[in-house]
Parts: structure tokens; sequence; C-alpha cells
């Protein structure tokens, strides 16, 4: 799916503030991801910073120095090219290849997945983004400790699989009232925070409308499962599973 006229994201009429998708674009792409995963390449905060894709699940902006920089490289790599839009002879820059691909699917969500991880060994993601997608696939993002954003598009079972592999694992503690959770987290051998972030979106802009979170930790072998009290969001409480499996409780996060 590199090819740069298959995957750019431009056409007619786009909404203000969005990359246009080319007819057939999305059918064509989730035809194949119902096949298998679709790699969508690696790329850094900075790359992606300058298409304005995934910006606002991300913790930082880059300089403008380092913006310049990565739209040099994306213009030499033909992942960024100007144009007209045929009819008012305007100019346009269109996101071309497999970048364009990840643009134009990341614009049509309105719910993300953010997992991040301690205790994560090198060179294996410390933080995953899992993007829905309306056809039960997942655009999938891991950082690494490098900063570099690898990008893919997979089917449903996959995306879980891989997700709750990488997640903190083990028996599931039960859940005690009077537990320390504090001393559960700074004892943990790996913990993740996961939250899960409905949102609308205006042009580029997306607005948050409403957030859960669920905190995992592996201490002395057992997994221990919190949530956000609903007294107080600030504070985490132990979560009761009731006969659930995590695999279960992230697909109700996601529901």
């Amino acid at each position: 799916m590199s090819d740069a006229a298959a995957a750019d994201s431009t056409s007619p009429e786009p909404s203000p503030g969005q990359a246009a998708v080319p007819e057939g674009l999305v059918s064509a792409v989730v035809e194949l991801v119902n096949t298998g995963p679709v790699l969508l390449g690696a790329y850094t905060l900075a790359e992606l910073t300058a298409v304005d894709a995934i910006v606002d699940f991300l913790e930082a902006r880059p300089s403008d120095e380092v913006l310049a920089e990565a739209v040099r490289s994306l213009s030499a790599r033909q992942l960024l090219v100007t144009g007209t839009d045929g009819q008012s002879a305007r100019q346009q820059v269109r996101v071309r290849g497999d970048l364009g691909i990840a643009v134009a699917f990341e614009q049509r969500a309105r719910m993300v997945l953010d997992a991040r991880a301690t205790g994560t060994a090198p060179g294996e993601p410390w933080r995953t983004l899992v993007i829905p997608q309306p056809e039960h696939i997942y655009l999938v993002v891991r950082i690494d400790g490098l900063g570099v954003h690898e990008l893919g598009l997979y089917p449903s079972d996959k995306t879980f699989d891989d997700l709750v592999a990488w997640l903190p694992k083990g028996d599931l503690a039960d859940a005690q009232a009077d537990e320390d959770t504090a001393a559960v987290l700074a004892s943990s051998s790996r913990a993740a925070l996961v939250t899960v972030t409905k949102y609308t979106a205006q042009g580029s802009a997306e607005t948050a409308e409403s957030s859960s979170d669920l905190v995992l930790a592996r201490h002395d072998e057992r997994l221990h499962v919190f949530g956000r009290s609903p007294e107080n969001p600030a504070t985490l409480i132990p979560r009761q599973m009731d006969g659930k499996t995590v695999r279960d409780a992230l697909t109700d996060l996601l529901s």
C-alpha cells in the first residue's frame, strides 16, 4: 500500500482542517486489513506533527526548527507534496503513501485507548495507542524509548492479542478493599495505565468528552487491577473483575 497514487490522502471538497480521502481508499484498505495487518511505517513525533496526525494524543510539540527538518525529510521521500486542487488552482499540501493512509484513518476516529507501561525492556514500546475504526479494525501506534512511532492497521483479534501480551500479566489477585495501592504500584515489576478517551473533532482539533482508566500492576507474580474511585477520581481503588479477564475489561472500555 505504499503506492503514492493509491494512498494519496486528497480528494475534492475536504472538510475544513482535514485531509480528504480518495473515493474507495478506505474500503480497499479495510478489505486488506481483514486478511492481515497492514504496516504503515515508522515516523518521528515531528513528522507526525507536520501532517497533523495523532498530535492531540502526544505530549510535546517539537520546535519550529525540528518541524522544518521533518517537513524537508517527508518532502524528500515524496510523502509530503504540494499541488493544486484542480478546481480553483489553490495550492494544497498533500500527504501521500502509507503516511497518507494513517492520516485518513486517524481523522475518522472518535475514541483512543492510550496505554503506558513501566518496566519495559530496551527495544520494547513503552506506550501504545489503539484507535478504533467503525469497521472493527484498529489503527495502532507503538512508541519506543527513542521516540519512534510505528504505525499499522490491525484486525480486532490481532490488536487485542498483542495488547494483552504487552500489558502486565499474572494470575488475578483478589481485590482487597484495604489494599495499599501506592505500595503495590511502587513495588510492581511491571505496571500500566490504560486510558480510553472519547472525543469530538472540529476540523483537525480534537476535544475530549469523557475518559475511563484502568491500572494494571504485576506484584509477586500476581496481577492487581485498579480503577478510579467514583467518589474521588484522583484516588485509585482495587477493581472487582467479577470473573472477567483483562481482555474483557479492555473490550468493555472500548464499547
